[in-house]
């Protein structure tokens, strides 16, 4: 298979229950370690779609190729190998511990036991469950946060180059979601997996998304980055389904980079001392969101050199010549409200 070649190609797949048509000629590829969110009101067809990628549902037309094959060629045991598997309810194995759960996958492809032993210690480790409280558990004396975390573990147990999530944070509450939705940004585990993830949660679309494929009603109506959903919208269900939180949206979207791209200069600035001093330092490509967040807490700690509450962003990479950039709340939000206007005029 081509080095450049779709990990994932989904090919005009169609499902009907009865008459009804739940999934409608969806296509769309994926590439190595890149996320795709299916997006969606309840009952627009993202889980049947998913469910069709591992075999669990098998489409009425269409073809799923996976790394250049045909998935119908393979045995469904055999193509899930392969693929990591997290659902809403979690279905851990209520008899077996936490290290148990972990375990089952490795085990059963027949997997040395020092190896899975010392997979699973890493695992729980790395999911914030450190085994020596953790690992003799059962599911039951979990809260929901952590047997998350537990299917997540065992999901990635056997090093499967895909991971396929169907609502993994849905049943939690919040404040547990924001927690695990950082921890599973973060996660480097997940950073060289190909992952398909359902939610109907906007935000949490916005959070982990490389691209978002929107569905309504079966069929796809917009398939692209989050900024090309939200600043390009295909059509009008596009521009309605996000407007309701189009500005949380656009904060944790729009970069530094792109409300700034005249705010660097080539001189060196008067507060450049202050700056080679400062802690609360930004690169470009850190988010609008990120950037309040800092502001925020810049105003509440000790008393700063400036008169303001200030962050800095450094200049790019690609730029050391150029000066960085000293950001109050005033002039980050007339920056950001002339990116938000001028995107939304092309």
């Amino acid at each position: 298979m081509p080095p450049d070649a779709p990990v994932i190609e989904a090919r005009h797949l169609t499902r009907h229950y009865g008459s009804q048509a739940v999934v409608q000629d969806v296509s769309f590829t994926l590439q190595a370690g890149e996320t795709l969110v299916l997006l969606g009101p309840s009952g627009c067809g993202k889980t049947t779609l998913l469910r069709m990628l591992n075999r669990l549902i098998e489409p009425d037309a269409g073809t799923v190729v996976i790394n250049g094959q045909d998935v119908r060629q393979q045995r469904p045991e055999q193509l899930r190998r392969g693929i990591g598997y997290v659902i809403q309810q979690v279905g851990l194995l209520p008899h077996y511990t936490v290290a148990e759960n972990v375990a089952v996958v490795p085990q059963l492809l027949g997997h040395p036991p020092a190896q899975v032993a010392a997979r699973t210690e890493e695992l729980l480790r790395r999911l914030h469950l450190p085994p020596e409280r953790y690992a003799r558990q059962y599911p039951h004396q979990l809260s929901g946060g952590q047997q998350q975390r537990v299917g997540l573990a065992r999901a990635l147990a056997a090093d499967p180059p895909i991971i396929l999530l169907d609502e993994p944070f849905g049943a939690l509450d919040p404040i547990t979601r924001v927690s695990i939705r950082r921890e599973f940004r973060e996660l480097p585990e997940l950073r060289r997996k190909t992952v398909v993830l359902v939610t109907h949660d906007v935000t949490e679309a916005f959070e982990l998304a490389d691209r978002i494929l929107l569905l309504n009603a079966g069929q796809t109506q917009q398939l692209g980055t989050p900024h090309e959903l939200l600043f390009r919208p295909a059509n009008d269900f596009v521009r309605q389904f996000f407007e309701d939180e189009r500005l949380g949206l656009q904060l944790r979207t729009l970069r530094l980079a792109d409300v700034l791209t005249a705010g660097f200069s080539a001189s060196q600035s008067d507060d450049s001392s202050i700056y080679q001093s400062a802690t609360n330092i930004l690169t470009p490509n850190a988010t609008i969101q990120a950037a309040l967040e800092l502001l925020s807490q810049a105003s509440t700690t000790a008393a700063q050199p400036l008169p303001e509450p200030t962050v800095w962003v450094s200049a790019p990479a690609n730029r050391p010549d150029l000066a960085p950039v000293p950001l109050t709340y005033a002039t980050l939000m007339a920056a950001f409200g002339r990116a938000v206007q001028q995107l939304s005029a092309a």
